[in-house]
């Protein structure tokens, strides 16, 4: 299927690994222009040759800027002013009991998870909305809907990344823009590894074990019952980011296992 995206410009924060990186990859394959954002060149650097490789794309660019700093924004902002796909992929996660939170922990998970997402839809919406076409997608989670007590922090960022994204939604009434939210659920991805293997060391269990219990006590609704690979969540990522998703605007879509014990 040709998802129309050759004339595309895609930033996708976060991008470096995990399923930022697997959206980027899945963009550029798809013939799209692609800028992969990091905290460091370094790792900026080898993503941005990794996806070029892989992919034969050569529209692939890259630009290392930590977004909670609102003045990384605005250079990176100066750098790629021509974006039409933006998606909010960066985030952070600190599994912590609530009790141990301190206030500059909350602001900085804010700042990371909802605040750079402000920031940047602020910059772009407008030129989208002028141009009559623009794709804003949030990376959300399933711990919006279940809040994981073990980082309530989190899971309250990423629900008010679906407020957010709804309210744009309703910015481009008659547009051809459109702002969804992707729900992931337990995926594998670096974060989510250092979380599992520091845990099963703590309970003496193997990584095997550690799934196990993991499936079955923590994310206990799961129907697949496995971690999804990036790749799973880029597939819709890229599809919603097409012209071919035009109806669907405003909409929180999950891609979550079946963690979420909903029907709707």
């Amino acid at each position: 299927m040709d998802l129309k995206l050759n004339d595309k410009i895609a930033l996708v924060t976060g991008s470096t690994t995990g399923i930022g990186f697997a959206t980027a990859k899945s963009l550029a394959t798809e013939g799209a222009t692609v800028i992969v954002n990091g905290r460091t060149p370094e790792r900026v650097n080898s993503a941005v040759a990794q996806i070029m490789a892989e992919t034969g794309n050569s529209k692939v660019f890259g630009i290392a800027a930590d977004l909670a700093q609102p003045e990384q924004i605005e250079k990176l902002v100066l750098q790629f002013p021509d974006v039409n796909i933006l998606v909010n992929n960066a985030g952070a996660a600190q599994p912590k009991a609530f009790k141990d939170i301190s206030d500059e922990e909350w602001l900085s998970i804010y700042e990371m998870n909802v605040m750079s997402g402000v920031r940047l839809s602020r910059a772009y919406l407008d030129n989208m909305l002028k141009a009559d076409w623009g794709r804003i997608i949030f990376i959300s989670s399933e711990s919006a809907i279940q809040i994981p007590v073990e980082m309530i922090q989190y899971g309250v960022s990423k629900i008010a990344q679906i407020g957010l994204s709804r309210g744009l939604a309703e910015m481009t009434v008659g547009t051809a823009v459109t702002v969804n939210t992707i729900l992931p659920g337990p995926t594998s991805t670096e974060a989510i590894s250092g979380f599992m293997k520091a845990t099963a060391e703590q309970q003496g269990l193997s990584d095997e074990e550690m799934e196990k219990v993991f499936f079955t006590s923590m994310r206990g609704t799961s129907i697949l019952k496995r971690f999804i690979e990036p790749a799973e969540i880029a597939n819709l990522v890229t599809y919603v980011a097409s012209p071919l998703s035009s109806a669907t605007n405003g909409a929180t879509l999950r891609a979550d296992g079946g963690v979420i014990k909903s029907a709707i």
